[in-house]
């Protein structure tokens, strides 16, 4: 059994879709956070504004809209305009199967 080659093949793999990878440990790192998760886990079950998950996790606005700020940013969430507030949703699949396979949902 030749070990090294397959290691070889897994460093080729790793230089020819480096940029899938860091797109994918962005998205862990953007969860990476106890109150990003549990946002993320809110959100899986339904929309909501700032206030309602300022409210859950009794933290002040500004720390709330940081932790969304990141979320949206990594692509995992997205808000949606309803008067004068947002609700905001998880659009990303992959992250719903990651969450729910963390928390065995």
């Amino acid at each position: 059994m030749m070990e090294g080659s397959s290691l070889e093949n897994h460093k080729i793999d790793v230089e020819k879709n480096f940029k899938k990878y860091e797109k994918i440990a962005d998205k862990l790192k953007a969860i990476a956070h106890p109150y990003r998760l549990c946002i993320v886990k809110g959100l899986i079950d339904g929309e909501c504004n700032v206030t309602t998950i300022q409210e859950c996790l009794n933290l002040p606005q500004s720390t709330v809209s940081q932790h969304i700020s990141k979320l949206k940013s990594a692509g995992i969430i997205e808000g949606r305009r309803s008067g004068l507030e947002i609700c905001y949703r998880v659009v990303d699949n992959d992250i719903i199967d990651v969450v729910k396979l963390l928390l065995n949902d």
